[in-house]
């Protein structure tokens, strides 16, 4: 500056002009120096280093260069030539100083939050990253670092130790907890979440506490995001999941199986014992010609030996239209090509209501997919409600208007008829 401030003054200028013309000549040669570094920094440094990663195809290169960690990194350059640079102003050279550190304390940072992501990113293209999540400890981990950051600057401003600092968080412990009382909450929820392996990235969860029906997107240390059916986000506090109850539908899609149940209700009127002629039809039923042999041949065992008169139906043994249908559903399903015949099948009857006669099919779809088990399910619903009349059987429904309007017809034709 004194080289400056004397080759003013041999122009002959002003010394108090020429002392402020020099600082700001100053100021403006390091700012122009500032400049071209970042420029040559971003433009030629980080050009190269983008080609070397393009080049030779390295691994996680895309991923650290989306995260633009060197481009945040080149901001540090222009910092270390204002600190290099301080002494040029007397007087002011110690709060440049703070000033300069401080920024690269700000940048560097951004710097480590960016290469934190980047890890985390990097973990995340492993399958494992699923079933152990990391962005909960890495989110701790920035939290520390910004903590330390913060009284290095603020030590950095009184010009006092950190040591010193450091020594009085324990007074403010207290305060310090109920600050990060969530985030202390989330850290250890998170470590049982994952140590239980209690939810993973990907599991369908049912919350109905929090509105939450969907598949988990994300983990971190205080929230869980659940991406639901309808496409919405609901965020889940993580010690939630520890506190509350939840339904995980994990097991569910590993098994290969989905459940059904379902029941369809009987009308009880429309029960009854099986005639010669049913019979006979129920033998041209391809699912039902052996059970009917074989349930023939054991009734008329039956009867004969213990001496059973069969004129009588209520007598001895018979086969009724609503057991016969039990057993076509269960060779029905036997014979379904979306049903997982590895898992539970069973067709029963449940206690009668004032709806009728519940007959259940529990079964399993051999598809977890939503829309291919609602398409099985349905498929077996279509086929059975549309069957049973030939059973003799009537599926249960209360009175509709359709209903009510055949009896009005029927009285209004038979009152017609009886004047006539």
């Amino acid at each position: 500056m004194e080289s400056i401030y004397n080759l003013l003054i041999e122009y002959g200028m002003n010394p108090e002009i020429a002392s402020y013309l020099s600082v700001f000549i100053q100021i403006l040669i390091i700012a122009i120096l500032c400049i071209a570094a970042n420029f040559i920094t971003k433009k030629v440094v980080i050009r190269i280093i983008t080609h070397y990663f393009t080049k030779t195809n390295f691994k996680w290169g895309s991923i650290i260069l989306e995260r633009k960690i060197f481009r945040k990194l080149s901001h540090i350059v222009p910092a270390i030539i204002i600190l290099n640079f301080s002494k040029t102003f007397p007087g002011y050279e110690g709060w440049i100083e703070k000033g300069a550190i401080i920024y690269i304390i700000i940048v560097g940072l951004f710097i480590l939050d960016s290469f934190l992501n980047a890890i985390d990113d990097v973990y995340r293209t492993y399958e494992i990253s699923k079933v152990r999540p990391i962005k909960g400890y890495i989110q701790v981990v920035k939290i520390v670092v910004a903590i330390i950051a913060g009284i290095i600057i603020i030590a950095n401003l009184i010009g006092k130790s950190p040591t010193i600092l450091l020594s009085g968080i324990g007074a403010l412990s207290a305060v310090i907890m109920l600050i990060f009382k969530d985030s202390l909450l989330g850290l250890v929820a998170g470590i049982q979440l994952t140590s239980n392996d209690m939810v993973r990235v990907g599991d369908w969860i049912e919350m109905p506490k929090y509105g939450a029906d969907g598949d988990i997107i994300e983990i971190s240390l205080n929230t869980v995001k659940v991406q639901n059916w309808d496409k919405t986000i609901t965020t889940v506090p993580s010690y939630a999941l520890i506190s509350d109850s939840f339904k995980n539908w994990r097991g569910m899609q590993t098994s290969g199986g989905r459940r059904i149940k379902r029941p369809i209700y009987i009308d009880t009127s429309s029960i009854s014992f099986c005639t010669n002629d049913m019979i006979g039809k129920f033998k041209s039923i391809h699912y039902l010609k052996d059970y009917i042999i074989n349930k023939e041949s054991e009734i008329e065992e039956y009867n004969s030996n213990n001496e059973v008169d069969g004129m009588n139906k209520v007598n001895g043994r018979s086969m009724t239209n609503i057991g016969v249908f039990r057993a076509y559903i269960a060779n029905y399903l036997k014979n379904h090509p979306g049903i997982n015949q590895e898992m539970t099948q069973m067709v029963r009857q449940l206690e009668p209501t004032e709806h009728g006669l519940p007959l259940e099919i529990y079964a399993f779809s051999n598809d977890v997919r939503w829309a291919v088990y609602e398409s099985v399910q349905s498929d077996i619903f279509d086929h059975l409600f549309a069957v049973a009349p030939e059973f003799g059987l009537r599926v249960f429904q209360n009175p509709t208007g359709h209903d009510l309007r055949n009896v009005l017809d029927g009285k209004i034709n038979s009152k017609d008829h009886g004047t006539s």
